[in-house]
């Protein structure tokens, strides 16, 4: 910026230098006192000059300052900025920060929507399920009838997070090795799953693993092995009684679920009402039983009567009969 300003000032100075020298070149022509008009030009050229150097130097630190302040106005703007998006990148990095803090969140999620889709009579939280062998507890146990279904929250996103940093480079080889890394992480998830917390009859012979995500339960039903060409999931189901659902995935399941528990309590309701209405019929026929009796016993008095009273009219006739000579 120095720089600059010295070239303006040395350009200007030239300019008025070979201004002067023509106006004194053409007055020297013009008059018989060439010295006192060189003296009086010269002063007049300095006067204008400082003048315009005054104004332009003016001018010019104007506009430096404002450019300056301009520049430091954005530098305090974008330090703001880079502050604030450190800020909430390490608290995004600590809320993020640990296996342990992902399965927190995981399972969280999973409680919300639990609570969302079913009445807290149909599950329990935190249950050992082979209390006998393991002090594990399964994260939700949900009610089916006389049995428990299993169901516990997977989340390993630093394995998920390296798929997606491979998509972005490009990697091949890197998103093949993340891929075969996080279906390693979930069969190892299942496998634990199935001998700890499966344990007919007093649970079902299948349990639900949850995945958080539609992105990770999109990237684990896409999965195959690369060798046997078997999905992941069926692979999961087949050898370790395993079904992975999503959030879509397991609200379509609790739904079906609390449908079924809403409609046993309606047979429920119409097998004791049936059974109810049985037993009034029965009642109803020993009432009609009892008055059939009584009708019997009704007819067989008024035979009786009958009987008593064409004895006693025969009786009458034979006491007339002895009174008459």
């Amino acid at each position: 910026m120095d720089s600059l300003l010295i070239t303006l000032v040395v350009v200007l100075l030239i300019l008025n230098i070979v201004v002067i020298f023509f106006l004194v070149k053409n007055k020297q022509n013009k008059t018989t006192n060439p010295e006192q008009t060189f003296k009086d030009e010269f002063n007049s050229f300095k006067e204008s000059f400082s003048q315009s150097f005054g104004h332009m130097s003016k001018d010019i630190a104007k506009d430096m300052s404002g450019a300056l302040t301009r520049v430091d106005e954005k530098v305090g703007v974008f330090n703001k900025q880079v502050e604030t998006l450190n800020k909430s990148q390490d608290n995004f990095s600590r809320i993020l920060a640990g296996v342990k803090q992902y399965g927190v969140l995981a399972e969280f999620s999973l409680a919300s929507l639990l609570k969302d889709l079913l009445p807290a009579s149909q599950y329990i939280e935190n249950i050992k399920m082979k209390p006998d062998e393991t002090n594990d507890t399964v994260e939700f146990a949900i009610k089916l009838q006389d049995v428990l279904v299993p169901l516990d929250s997977h989340w390993p996103i630093e394995k998920f997070k390296e798929i997606d940093n491979a998509y972005q480079s490009k990697d091949k080889e890197a998103l093949s090795e993340a891929r075969k890394d996080l279906a390693a992480a979930f069969r190892s998830k299942a496998k634990a799953v199935s001998s700890k917390y499966i344990a007919p009859p007093k649970t079902t012979d299948f349990a639900i693993v949850y995945a958080p995500t539609e992105g990770l339960f999109a990237e684990l039903s896409s999965y195959r092995d690369p060798k046997t060409k078997e999905l992941l999931l069926e692979e999961l189901r087949t050898k370790y009684k395993i079904t992975i659902a999503g959030p879509n995935t397991l609200s379509a399941l609790l739904q079906s679920y609390h449908l079924g528990f809403q409609t046993l309590k309606v047979q429920k309701h119409a097998t004791q009402i049936y059974n109810d209405l049985k037993l009034i019929s029965r009642r109803f026929e020993k009432h009609f039983d009892g008055i059939v009796d009584l009708r019997k016993k009704l007819e067989q008095a008024m035979t009786t009567t009958d009987s008593f009273g064409r004895d006693a009219r025969s009786i009458m006739n034979t006491l007339n009969s002895i009174k008459d000579p």
